[in-house]
């Protein structure tokens, strides 16, 4: 796992690119503490730069990875995980390795197959390849989402990069806010499709390939998608279940290649669970696992169900019982970390889940995308009134995704123009998601599609790869790879839901691993107690959000202060200052400050009164 970054200009404008490499490197260096390296290609206005985290062949996997005599070149980010498979076939067709790192692979089968080369590539991954003798350059990132990447268009070329802060100083201004990608975190708690809440920058989609030639776009493609996975004819439990423990299998082999240890980050939910007793399956030694939990009024206690699954496969387990203020004075730290605007509270219990991790580890495994593959959100199942009322009052997604945080006449007292203006426009992803799927799918596929294109690599996914990655820590996800997301996408609605369950075909599948209280408890999702600590410092807060210049620009100073008055009153409204605070704490660090790393605890009013 690593940071990339790089550059891609015109060959007259190719200048500077050793300085550009290194002040990429500098921003990513948390991304990769074990090594760095560059490739600059003066001629072809071309340079490429990674930051290392070792996990597999630690003594030669150093990058830029080169093939034929130096003509191709490569950084990558992520993990190829048939790397084993996929070497033995270019063997078999003559190709010769010069290291054994998983993405050597990804030069020789772009050599042998051409563009068509991930086709062959399963995996986490965004990388760059550069094609000397032609200028070519090849940006592309994996089918889902896992890994990031970022681009900007320069008025010389592109940059591009694995976070957003490593592609600040190449900007020629200071960054600005989108409207739109703004709009978009406040009413859905992050900003989905290509537009970012920064001006101008962009994200690469997953399963997208972007080629340039002499620092140009000349093509632009999606080369998987999940609009082609055709549906199971037919087939019942027993069968699906079958099919399934084949791919599991597969699936868990290939994602415990590493050639450091492994860890879980354990919820004590169906998902997490389900992965460490498949891991019990294929490891001899105990598992390392990691829980988190909170001593809050009012909040179940999720560690007691996360130990006892951990005693019941033997896994050497660690709690951690962070306070209110421990989580707090971590979420500037988040803020930085993730670079995007998302307001999900388990970014903070995660982060601290990685702090702890990466002190022994470098990879931990964890259970997200179980809900988007096998229908498992209550969202999912709503009853008929309540998705012809939706569909109604925001018509084109089948009344999926409808409701922002915001609504009216609340956005018209609080939002200023601009913002209220982009309002409907930051709902497009989910209504092009939609709208894209096959006429003869369900709405319970179109569901799940909408979910796995939008808000699992735009906010779960950035949840994961950020708090860990700001820790040195990888995260891997059997559950989304790419085939068990087919899996899941295919079977019926029949073994998908029933009886006021979801995810129901997982959940019986998994009755021969886990007990029914843990498979069949009721969904909890992952709560954390944010809004006692707001209400408690209510009067300070609503002092530093009045001077705040993000506030000021885009919101009603006297709406802003009613509404932090009003916390405590409906959970609703808290959600709304948290978001507030948050979008404050991100102006302050990447468009008033020049993205500097904040202190790893600070209070976050402090630090927006200039006291850090």
């Amino acid at each position: 796992m690593c940071g990339i970054a790089g550059v891609a200009l015109t060959r007259v404008a190719a200048t500077n690119l050793d300085a550009c490499c290194r002040q990429a490197a500098a921003r990513l260096a948390h991304r990769g503490p074990d090594d760095h390296g560059q490739y600059v290609d003066p001629d072809g206005g071309v340079a490429l730069v990674q930051t290392r985290l070792s996990i597999i062949d630690l003594a030669t996997g150093h990058q830029p990875l080169y093939a034929q005599d130096g003509a191709l070149a490569l950084v990558a980010n992520g993990e190829i995980y048939n790397h084993v498979e996929l070497r033995a076939a270019l063997e078999a067709k003559g190709h010769r390795f010069a290291t054994r790192s998983d993405c050597e692979t990804l030069l020789h089968a772009y050599a042998e197959y051409g563009d068509a080369f991930l086709d062959h590539v399963q995996g986490m991954f965004a990388f760059a390849l550069h094609d000397r003798p032609r200028n070519r350059l090849l940006l592309a990132r994996d089918r889902l989402g896992i890994k990031p990447l970022f681009l900007v268009r320069l008025p010389d070329g592109l940059a591009f990069a694995s976070e957003i802060k490593a592609l600040l100083p190449l900007l020629p201004r200071r960054p600005a806010v989108d409207a739109v990608g703004l709009a978009g975190y406040l009413q859905y708690q992050f900003s989905g499709g290509r537009r970012t809440a920064f001006a101008g920058i962009e994200r690469l989609l997953p399963g997208e390939l972007l080629v340039l030639e002499d620092g140009a776009i000349t093509e632009h493609r999606r080369y998987w998608s999940p609009l082609a996975v055709q549906p199971f004819d037919g087939i019942d439990q027993d069968e699906a279940e079958r099919r399934f423990d084949v791919l599991m299998d597969s699936v868990m082999t290939r994602h415990l290649r590493a050639d450091v240890p492994y860890g879980l980050f354990l919820s004590g939910g169906v998902d997490s669970s389900i992965l460490l007793a498949l891991l019990a399956r294929h490891t001899d030694a105990p598992i390392r696992s990691f829980s988190v939990g909170f001593d809050a009024p009012g909040m179940v206690d999720e560690l007691p169900l996360a130990r006892a699954v951990a005693e019941r496969f033997g896994s050497r387990h660690s709690e951690i019982r962070p306070s209110g203020d421990d989580l707090l004075h971590g979420l500037a730290l988040t803020v930085w970390a993730a670079d995007e605007l998302m307001r999900d509270y388990a970014n903070l219990p995660t982060c601290m889940l990685a702090e702890h991790a990466a002190r022994e580890l470098k990879v931990v495994l964890a259970g997200e995308g179980g809900d988007e593959c096998f229908a498992g959100y209550g969202r999912y199942r709503p009853s008929g009134i309540e998705r012809l009322l939706k569909s109604w009052l925001a018509p084109g997604s089948g009344g999926f995704r409808t409701r922002g945080t915001f609504r009216w006449p609340a956005t018209s007292r609080l939002f200023r123009a601009p913002l209220r203006a982009a309002c409907d426009e930051a709902r497009r992803p989910f209504v092009e998601a939609w709208r894209a799927t096959p006429r003869e799918w369900s709405d319970l596929a179109r569901r799940q599609y909408s979910d796995l294109v939008t808000a699992l690599p735009d906010n779960l996914l950035v949840k994961l790869d950020r708090m860990t990655m700001v820790h040195g820590l990888e995260g891997r996800v059997p559950f989304l790879d790419h085939r068990v997301v087919e899996f899941g996408l295919a079977l019926p609605d029949r073994l998908k839901v029933g009886d006021g369950q979801g995810k129901r075909f997982l959940k019986r599948w998994a009755e021969r691993l886990l007990p029914q209280e843990v498979l069949y408890a009721p969904k909890r999702g992952f709560h954390v107690p944010v809004s006692a600590w707001l209400i408690e410092r209510r009067e300070r807060l609503a002092r530093v959000l009045a001077r705040s210049e993000a506030i000021g620009a885009w919101f009603e100073p006297a709406a802003v202060a009613t509404l932090v008055a009003g916390m405590g009153k409906k959970a609703v409204i808290n959600r709304q200052v948290f978001a507030l605070l948050q979008f404050a704490l991100w102006h302050r660090l990447f468009i008033e400050g020049e993205g500097e790393r904040p202190p790893a605890r600070i209070d976050p009013l402090d630090l927006l009164e200039g006291r850090a």
